[in-house]
């Protein structure tokens, strides 16, 4: 019989196969220790204030001063529109304003000529009525005399009729008082109308002098200018999209996480954040507010959960994370570049 040599036991296998399930008890511990402290989500993106920029009256485009992607500060002028209309409407709004304030002027004059004219016609009654008192005081006398033959029938009738004259007069310089003091509170009336008139004019004026300004589209903030939809000698309308402006270091983070994530998720949180067109670079933030509504909420055409066909979903809550040390991407980072984000949560 052929001695058979014992099978050398192979070492080197168990070896291996212990360092495995070490190594995947340890990837498996630090993943689940990781996920107890950790939320995660790349259901996010980088955002910024966008400024859009409308034209607020219609004209044709003169000059067009930056160009597409061009960083502008605040108050720089970057489009003027054809101002000669509005110039001269601001020039008509100005001669109806200096038309109004002669009016007024005519108006006191017609005042003061009322009231010299009260004036006049109250010295007039004033005389009537000295004139109706002599003519009475006469009357009665020759009426006496006239009894007792002392006076002429020819004379008693002068004198009765001077009296009938002077009641007349006196009633007719009553009524011309009345009429002065009428004339004067229509003229004051007038003034009232007048003054009123100039300040509609005045404030035609400053609406014209608005409407000229707004031929001249400033910057309404510090940033880059972006999506200009306009060409010099272009037609545009009031309420018309000319251009927008990107806001400067003012960039955060939009990350969608699902409600069941949010359970331990408070503002304050630091988060740490990868732009995914610069996967080397990490950059660090804290959790800042979480939207009121979910995104489905804002959506055009909200689900309606009333329908006998529901299914339930998860939703997702916009949640908005403030980034900090921006210094070593500032100049790259655009609105909409898609991120990873991890959110510690205690």
């Amino acid at each position: 019989m052929e001695n058979t040599a014992p099978k050398k036991k192979n070492k080197v296998l168990p070896i291996i196969l212990v360092l495995v399930v070490c190594t995947v008890g340890i990837y498996a511990f630090n993943k689940i220790s990781y996920a107890r402290h950790h939320e995660d989500t790349d259901d996010a993106q980088l955002d910024n204030d966008i400024n859009p920029v409308l034209a607020r009256v219609a004209g044709y485009v003169d000059q067009i001063r930056f160009e597409d992607n061009q960083m502008v500060n605040k108050g720089d002028t970057l489009v003027l529109l054809d101002d000669r209309d509005l110039g001269i409407k601001v020039e008509q709004a100005a001669a109806a304003l200096e038309n109004a304030k002669a009016s007024v002027s005519v108006a006191e004059a017609n005042v003061s000529s009322a009231i010299a004219n009260f004036e006049t016609a109250k010295s007039t009654v004033e005389s009537s009525r000295i004139r109706v008192w002599k003519s009475s005081q006469d009357f009665t006398r020759f009426q006496n005399l006239l009894n007792d033959k002392a006076v002429t029938q020819q004379q008693y009738d002068a004198a009765k009729a001077e009296k009938e004259t002077a009641d007349a007069q006196q009633s007719i310089s009553q009524r011309q008082q009345n009429a002065a003091s009428a004339m004067i509170d229509a003229a004051k009336k007038q003034i009232t109308v007048a003054n009123a008139n100039v300040s509609q004019k005045q404030a035609d004026l400053d609406y014209a002098k608005l409407q000229l300004s707004y031929a001249t589209i400033i910057a309404p903030a510090t940033g880059i200018a972006s999506k200009k939809n306009i060409q010099q000698g272009q037609f545009v309308n009031a309420g018309s999209s000319l251009f927008a402006i990107v806001a400067d270091n003012n960039v955060y983070v939009l990350a969608n996480f699902k409600e069941t994530q949010l359970e331990k998720m408070q503002k304050g949180n630091p988060v740490e954040v990868i732009v995914d067109a610069f996967p080397d670079t990490k950059l660090e933030g804290t959790v800042y507010n979480f939207s009121a509504a979910t995104g489905a909420k804002f959506s055009l055409l909200p689900p309606d959960n009333a329908t006998g066909n529901y299914v339930k979903v998860i939703q997702r809550i916009p949640v908005k994370i403030a980034l900090k040390g921006l210094e070593t991407l500032k100049d790259k980072l655009r609105p909409g570049m898609s991120v990873k984000v991890s959110v510690k949560i205690d």
